[in-house]
Formats: C-alpha cells, sequence, structure tokens
C-alpha cells in the first residue's frame, strides 16, 4: 500500500507539471535543448517528525537553499531553491517539491520522487528569455544538508526543452511542379485530357469546364504534378481559336 501511494503522488505530480507547461508552450515556434547543473546548500530548514500506524517514521521538511548554477544562459547564476520534503525514512523514499529561482528571473516549479537519497522528476516554468521549459530535475539530496550533483535536462535519463515564441517559417516543402501545353485535345474523357502529348487528370472543380470543350478543339491547358499525380488547373481556348 505504501508503494502504491507514493506512485500515485508521483504521477499526480507529473501530470499537474505537464498540464501547467502545456499554456506555455502552445503555438511555440521555436524548441531547443538546454541544460544546466546546479547545487543549493540548507539555510532555514524546519522539520516535523510523526510515526505512522505501521510503525514508519516521516519526516516533513519545509527549507530554502541557496547556491549556483551554469549551463545555458537561461539556467546560469545564483539559484535559491524553496522546498518541501516528505520523506519515509524508514524505507528512505517520499517525495521532494518546490520553486527553484536561477538568477533573477527563471523561475521553475519541481515535483520529484525521493529514493534513498537521490531525487528525479519533471522541471516546468519560464527563463529570463521569457520562454517556456520543461525538463527532467534529478540531484542528491538530504533534507537538512541541501542538494548536490543536481542537472536540468542533460542527462541519459532525460533532456530539458526551452520553447518561445521566436518567429519561425515553414520549411519549403518538395514543391510543386507545373506544366503547360497548347494544342488540339487528342483524347478527352470525363476523367482526364490530353492535350499536345500532356494528359492531366480533371478535378471536380474544372470538370464543368472540361465539358465545354470537345476533342479536336484547340485550347491551353496548365497542370500541376506534386505526389505523384498531375492535375489539370486551368483550361482555356486558345488565343485566336474560337
Amino acid at each position: 500500500m505504501r508503494k502504491l501511494i507514493l506512485a500515485t503522488a508521483a504521477v499526480v505530480a507529473l501530470v499537474v507539471a505537464s498540464v501547467a507547461v502545456a499554456h506555455g508552450i502552445e503555438g511555440a515556434k521555436t524548441a531547443k535543448s538546454v541544460a544546466g547543473t546546479f547545487s543549493a546548500a540548507a539555510g532555514t530548514v524546519s522539520s516535523k517528525t510523526c510515526t505512522t500506524t505501521d510503525g514508519k517514521t516521516i519526516v516533513v521538511t519545509q527549507g530554502k537553499y541557496t547556491g549556483t548554477a551554469s549551463g545555458d544562459a537561461d539556467l546560469t547564476g545564483a539559484v535559491t531553491i524553496q522546498a518541501r520534503s516528505v520523506v519515509n525514512t524508514t524505507d528512505k523514499v517520499g517525495t521532494v517539491s518546490g520553486q527553484l529561482k536561477v538568477g533573477n528571473a527563471t523561475r521553475l516549479a519541481f515535483s520529484t520522487v525521493y529514493d534513498g537519497g537521490s531525487v528525479a522528476g519533471l522541471a516546468t516554468g519560464r527563463t529570463a528569455s521569457k520562454n517556456a521549459l520543461l525538463g527532467n530535475l534529478s540531484a542528491t539530496f538530504a533534507p537538512e544538508t541541501g542538494f548536490t550533483g543536481g542537472k536540468i535536462g542533460g542527462t541519459a535519463g532525460g533532456s530539458a526543452v526551452e520553447t518561445g515564441g521566436t518567429s519561425c517559417k515553414a520549411n519549403a516543402g518538395p514543391g510543386t511542379e507545373r506544366s503547360s501545353a497548347r494544342g488540339t485535345i487528342s483524347a478527352l474523357s470525363s476523367t482526364s485530357i490530353t492535350v499536345a502529348g500532356v494528359t492531366c487528370a480533371i478535378p471536380s472543380n474544372l470538370a464543368s469546364d472540361a465539358a465545354k470543350v470537345k476533342q479536336g478543339d484547340t485550347v491551353e491547358i496548365q497542370c500541376a504534378f506534386s505526389n505523384g499525380a498531375t492535375t489539370l488547373v486551368k483550361i482555356q481556348a486558345a488565343k485566336g481559336h474560337h
């Protein structure tokens, strides 16, 4: 039952973090991988201890931790962490969540699972560049001393991505090839037309125009080739012919 409760708490925390960042990355026009490391020592820390009905010791700690962070520009600077940990010290498992600030502008909320002295989970928020950030966060953690070996992204366990509204142009696709022909209609049906050796499929929106001509008429056609098909896009009587 204990493991089920902790797993459920972790899943809820991660889902909440994902939902929170969704509004930040919705409609984003750029995305890049970022990474940073950090350490933060305990400053003001207060703890409460209780014993569960099954004899487990639970320590709830509220603390402020300060230190330094380095890495990508938005993840470099003085770091301040406000964290709340709930740890079953008997089995060495629990949760750690809170707020992490780098410099004066990057602010991240994080939710992690504590297991045997290490934490791992998600961090989400806004950076100094005013972009949204979602990434994996991990560290060695002890409530009474702080965070060491902290990482945001850049690990085998997961990355961090920063997304923002920088202008973005759609990549040019393979392109649509066009062809044209002028001459006598050598073949005509309800589905295709052939002029001067060029055969094009007749789309439904041009069926009425194609019905106005007949085999032997002199016309000008334009066709587009895309995804393996050549389709009529324009048909008209050849200039000088009626």
